[in-house]
């Protein structure tokens, strides 16, 4: 028997949490359907302890295609495969971008989507524990904290910032980005605050709300054009087909999404020809116009054994795991990301390189810490013009995609992260820092290093912030993949609710605005926002 609900939502990551705890508030009996296993490990818990999971079966290490602009590397792009997705593996950072980003949607042909519209929808789910007024909300579902550990370093660093001139801001989602200083993040009494814990967790005994787990949904069913369901398989081999009354709403992410539509004959027709899979509509923007944050790390030894490095073993992790198990302190409810800011390096008012600043250094998402004690200083561009763009790999669910990151495709891109990376040297050299790094390890130690030595350095070390977005987006021009109520234009009872749906990446960590992508969601299909 097909089991059939209201709706089904395709990905328990940050939107898909946010869009189905509203519907199923609303009364209506909600599927949701995750790829990956449950979030029950400590290691999602404990705000230090993220690294542990990726890599593991609670992400995808997505591994693109070998890119010319970046010395012919392939880049992995980790991301959540697990529920809550992206908000229970990554570093936490609550950041919504720039009031400009928004309107700049709005211009793109995007109504309802200027800052005016979105801000009020981070007021109401945020539940800050420090700032208020304005710009903030404090009774919202989304703790949003202060974390209880600092760093010696990261606080040298913040120091050594100001030394070098740049302001300080306690807010980076306040009435200015731009500065340096301390990341709020989504957390509470020392714990990460998922968008699953959030928003499904307390639904855990409502019977309108059914979550699948290990599911790998292979497509949309289509019936006359319109979505009616979709099927997914589970790991004993099962294929299971569910039907919507009302819609199937896509939440698997910027480089999943793409893929859901594609196998389901919605995307490029001479792509889905090649992998000879039935054109249902041709749709030449799915897949393309994928955008991430580029960084590249600069990385300094510290003079004394002071960095992260070993804290995770022997004795030093069971004083860590004590202290955290007892009283919710010390360095396990680090975020590890604990610094950075927001840089204007152009002179325009208006930030364009952020900085993620952690200290340990570590060599890949893939291959962990280097093996040395220092820090590292990471500037990233935050409104790239270069782009990638997602295919199919086959037409088989399980095969991966073929992608392409862009990195550095445009020459503007590098030319932002040598003057953030000039910035991060500069900073390096502050007395603060001076006092406890030994050494730059990379790009080099010459106060006079050239401009071409930095720039090898970029391209050989260019890697992703995380934050795919763009693949299926939103407008009103007839190349948009999904309209601004989130409607995939053509195809009748089908949403989209994600990173994909963003026709610009916004100025800052994306998981923030992925909730509220959301929420807006479900506005749309209710009519209304919650009281």
């Amino acid at each position: 028997m097909t089991e059939i609900y209201d709706y089904i939502v395709a990905g328990a990551g940050s939107a898909g949490c946010t869009v189905a705890s509203r519907l199923v508030a609303a009364s209506k009996r909600v599927l949701v359907i995750e790829a990956g296993p449950a979030d029950n490990t400590r290691f999602i818990d404990m705000p230090a302890t993220f690294a542990k999971v990726i890599g593991t079966a609670r992400s995808w290490i997505y591994q693109s295609e070998p890119e010319p602009s970046v010395g012919g590397r392939s880049l992995p792009i980790p991301q959540g495969r697990t529920l809550g997705g992206g908000s229970s593996i990554n570093a936490m950072l609550y950041i919504r971008g720039q009031p400009e980003d928004y309107d700049g949607w709005r211009e793109l042909g995007c109504p309802g989507w200027g800052w005016d519209d979105v801000l009020p929808i981070y007021r109401r789910l945020e539940r800050n524990e420090r700032l208020a007024g304005g710009w903030h909300g404090n009774a919202g579902p989304l703790p949003v904290s202060d974390p209880r550990y600092r760093h010696p370093l990261s606080l040298a660093y913040v120091r050594a910032a100001q030394q070098a001139g740049y302001r300080y801001n306690d807010d980076f989602n306040g009435e200015q980005q731009e500065g340096v200083g301390f990341y709020q993040t989504t957390t509470a009494n020392g714990e990460r605050q998922s968008a699953a814990k959030v928003f499904l967790k307390p639904l855990a005994a409502d019977v309108n709300l059914k979550i699948v787990t290990d599911a790998l949904v292979t497509g949309v069913t289509l019936e006359n054009g319109a979505a009616t369901g979709l099927s997914y398989t589970t790991p004993d081999g099962q294929i299971h087909s569910v039907s919507a009354k009302e819609e199937v709403i896509l939440t698997a992410g910027a480089l999943a999404t793409p893929k859901l539509m594609m196998l389901s004959g919605l995307g490029p027709a001479a792509h889905l020809a090649e992998m000879g899979i039935p054109v249902i509509r041709d749709m030449p923007a799915v897949g393309q116009n994928l955008q991430d944050h580029v960084a590249a790390p600069l990385y300094a030894l510290t003079r004394k054994a002071v960095s992260l490095l070993g804290e995770d073993r022997g004795l030093k992790a069971l004083r860590h795991g004590i202290e955290y198990l007892l009283f919710r302190r010390g360095l396990l409810t680090s975020n590890v990301v604990e610094s950075g800011g927001f840089f204007d390096t152009d002179g325009d008012g208006r930030p364009d390189v952020q900085f993620h600043v952690l200290p340990v250094m570590i060599e890949s998402a893939e291959h962990g810490s280097i093996k040395r004690h220092g820090m590292e200083l990471n500037p990233c561009v935050l409104r790239p013009k270069s782009r990638g763009s997602v295919r199919l790999r086959s037409r088989k669910p399980s095969d991966p995609i073929r992608f392409t990151t862009g990195f550095l495709s445009h020459a503007d891109d590098l030319v932002l992260l040598l003057a953030g990376m000039k910035v991060a040297r500069t900073i390096l050299r502050q007395p603060a820092l001076r006092e406890v790094i030994a050494e730059e390890l990379a790009p080099g130690k010459a106060d006079d290093l050239s401009e071409e030595a930095i720039a090898d350095h970029i391209i050989s070390h260019a890697k992703t912030v995380y934050h795919p977005c763009g693949t299926c987006r939103m407008g009103t021009d007839p190349q948009a993949v999904v309209d601004p109520q989130l409607r995939v234009r053509g195809v009748p009872r089908l949403r989209i609710a994600d990173a994909s749906i963003m026709p610009r990446l916004i100025s800052g960590n994306t998981n923030a605005p992925a909730i509220m992508i959301g929420d807006r969601c479900a506005n749309f299909i209710l009519g209304s926002s919650p009281p």
